[in-house]
């Protein structure tokens, strides 16, 4: 199945790197929850999990509009980032920059099919206010409590 107005090989080529990305996300956010140590322990460990779960339903979201197309999800994992630092804030800041690699991801096939796929374009807005929300949560939790300005990162 093809729709006309854009290029579906590009949209699939980035479909398949956001896949990649999202599953990515699954591993680092589970190996995330079981570094956590420390008094508040229990609930940074449940909201790592609740981001491992929901890359997963992203990615399986990604993989079902490939294969809507006709084609063939990637097999792959994005990158994996590691500091092998494990202090929360540095957890924090590690996903903070996996969420802003999805997100000009999600941006960038925005941009594709922008006007030509309503299907992709719906499921790319809902996708960018979701990953924008989650670095916003991401964001207010690396700053120190009392700061109302946003966190700098590189």
């Amino acid at each position: 199945m093809s729709e006309k107005g854009f290029d579906q090989k590009e949209a699939i080529r980035i479909l398949n790197e956001i896949l990649e990305v999202e599953l990515a996300g699954v591993v680092v956010y589970m190996h995330y929850s079981l570094m956590v140590f420390g008094y508040n322990r229990i609930p940074i460990t449940s909201w790592l999990r609740d981001q491992a779960n929901e890359s997963m339903q992203h990615a399986q979201e990604a993989g079902e509009l490939i294969t809507h197309f006709g084609e063939h999800p990637s097999l792959g994992i994005g990158k994996l980032l590691e500091s092998h630092k494990h202090d929360v804030g540095d957890i924090l800041r590690e996903s903070l920059q996996h969420e802003k690699a999805g997100l000009l991801l999600y941006k960038d096939l925005l941009a594709l099919v922008e006007g030509k796929s309503v299907m992709l374009e719906e499921y790319t807005r809902r996708m960018i206010f979701e990953e924008e929300r989650h670095i916003g949560e991401v964001d207010k939790m690396l700053r120190k409590p009392g700061d109302i300005q946003a966190f700098q990162s590189s």
